[in-house]
């Protein structure tokens, strides 16, 4: 009985995440790794870029937080829902991965792009599970498979090729995040005026 009751609370916190529209992380990533390809252009010191890069993606949180403001879209839910608990120990798991990124960054400066790209876009593959939704599945793959090419190709070019990958990735989810939620819209106001003409056919 309290399974039954556990799994229902679940589904019903999982459906409320569901519903939100997800774009201050996505949009703050973008603005970040955005910066790190405009500063890998224009910058000759390899200090200075890798001082970038651990800067700007150190700050998307704060960032996102920003842009809530400008979206509508609260960054902290009042609510608790375990669902953004989950969230948010996935956005742990890929600030603590910073860990192998730095040890391959002492080897070799140019390779901070790839680690730290690749392993802060795997926390798109939970959230790709709880939403239900293939824009995580393909945001991880899209973005690991094209940054490793690019480092294996164009190494040399790492701190401006790279993060053009990623904000190219960033663009298709951040389409396939608004296209979701736009069917969800759409789906919420069917509903609603299907239980409008219920109700009125019931009165007559």
């Amino acid at each position: 009985m309290n399974t039954n009751s556990n799994n229902n609370g679940l589904d019903a916190a999982r459906e409320e995440f569901k519903q939100r529209r997800f774009l201050n992380m996505p949009l703050a990533g973008l603005v970040a790794w955005a910066c790190i390809g405009i500063g890998g252009a224009t910058l000759e010191s390899p200090q200075a870029k890798a001082w970038l890069l651990f800067i700007a993606t150190g700050s998307i949180v704060y960032i996102a937080m920003l842009l809530s403001k400008v979206t509508g879209e609260s960054f902290f839910q009042k609510q608790k829902n375990p669902f953004d608990r989950l969230f948010f120990h996935g956005l742990l798991m890929s600030l603590l991965v910073y860990s192998i990124a730095i040890a391959f960054f002492m080897q070799d400066y140019r390779s901070l792009p790839m680690s730290v790209g690749i392993l802060t876009g795997l926390m798109w593959l939970p959230f790709s599970w709880i939403v239900e939704h293939w824009v995580g599945m393909v945001h991880t793959l899209a973005r690991t498979l094209l940054i490793t090419l690019a480092w294996f190709l164009f190494p040399d070019q790492s701190y401006v090729l790279i993060p053009a990958i990623i904000v190219g990735v960033y663009l298709v989810s951040i389409y396939g995040l608004e296209t979701r939620w736009q069917a969800l819209q759409s789906s919420t106001k069917l509903k609603i005026i299907d239980h409008v003409i219920e109700k009125n056919s019931e009165k007559i």
